[in-house]
């Protein structure tokens, strides 16, 4: 199996090979399967509702002090083999003057979409390292922190930023995005391009402000046809990859209902391809080819059963990968909500434990 040269397991930064989530974010043997959670932080946790029931979720974000303490929470509850910093993808679009708000029970509203050429012609210059200076900040009380445990930074695809902006808020339809980008195509490339750019400068800063691995969200890109991933987002989703490829952190790719586009996700770049649970994980891998890992792929749902039937999950995963080299035990998608505490920590055991 091709393996991560020398150079690039070096480039992973001084004190962190023997990190067993970098080691297999560059396909390096360990002795042990490494496991992280997306949404590992977050209301399922008592200590994270306390602090919530005192501040909004921006306020969080925007508070160093607190997105660290958010962040540690699941390090030091469970532990994990790897920190993922407690933010939000849409923290790009305050500096875009959007009038981003979080409303209880719908979830984000974006106050003024952007529908049209003139729209996206109006919007501001971004520039995330002073703009959203209080996400770098955040990280470096982060490294002073997490000690061996290392730290992933994160951003929104293009493609699932500018739906959010496009539709408003959350949508099931893409109604006015798939509009866009097929009635007016010049405003989609314009849009694309702008978001392209902020987007792989936020990543290059956050990099460079000390996380140690980066995530590309892009939640909602499997509602879209191969043909119209390839010809309307591939290459932005490329631009951003490239943007930090020679920077010492490794790249994860992930999007959800992407069983149709992982291959076209693999072209547009990352060390480390997120699976979801509608996919096997070793037809997944398969397709995708061993010169890149994989990340996955438990159904959170799974999370709410008896132990006993989250153990038969985890171990067909674990099956499935056949202790190759490359594999980051994680779920398919965020930890839902109701999800026991105990359930979480039983996994992460679960995951040590067989793959050792």
């Amino acid at each position: 199996m091709t393996t991560a040269t020398g150079a690039h397991a070096t480039a992973m930064g001084s004190g962190t090979v023997g990190s067993a989530f970098l080691r297999a974010c560059m396909r390096l043997p360990n002795e042990f399967t490494p496991v992280w959670f997306m949404r590992q932080a977050g209301r399922y946790m008592p200590e994270y509702r306390r602090i919530r029931a005192q501040y909004t979720l921006l306020e969080i974000c925007r508070r160093p002090d607190l997105a660290a303490a958010v962040t540690l929470q699941p390090v030091r509850s469970l532990g994990v083999d790897a920190a993922i910093l407690f933010a939000d993808i849409l923290l790009p679009v305050i500096p875009l003057g959007l009038g981003l708000e979080f409303v209880r029970g719908e979830g984000p509203v974006i106050h003024r979409p952007v529908r049209t050429k003139q729209d996206v012609q109006a919007l501001p210059a971004v520039h995330p390292e002073t703009d959203l200076g209080y996400v770098m900040e955040a990280i470096h009380i982060l490294r002073g922190e997490l000690g061996q445990v290392p730290l992933i930074g994160f951003c929104s695809a293009p493609f699932t930023l500018a739906s959010y902006l496009i539709e408003g808020g959350p949508s099931r339809e893409f109604t006015h995005t798939k509009t866009m980008m097929h009635a007016d195509p010049e405003a989609w490339h314009m849009l694309m391009d702008r978001l392209s750019n902020i987007l792989a400068d936020y990543l290059v800063a956050q990099i460079h402000a000390g996380a140690q691995a980066v995530q590309v969200f892009d939640s909602w890109v499997g509602c879209l046809s191969p043909q119209d991933y390839q010809a309307f987002v591939l290459p932005y989703s490329r631009k951003v990859f490239q943007a930090v490829e020679n920077l010492p952190a490794p790249k994860i790719h992930f999007g959800t209902n992407t069983a149709t586009l992982l291959e076209l996700m693999k072209q547009a770049g990352g060390d480390v391809i997120g699976l979801d649970w509608r996919i096997p994980l070793d037809e997944g891998w398969r397709r995708l080819g061993e010169d890149v890992a994989v990340q996955g792929n438990l159904d959170p749902a799974v999370l709410l059963a008896p132990i006993p039937v989250i153990r038969l999950h985890v171990e067909d995963i674990l099956r499935r990968a056949g202790g190759r080299p490359g594999h980051i035990f994680n779920l398919g998608h965020g930890v839902l909500q109701t999800t026991p505490v105990d359930h979480l920590k039983a996994v992460v055991d679960m995951v040590h434990e067989y793959g050792s």
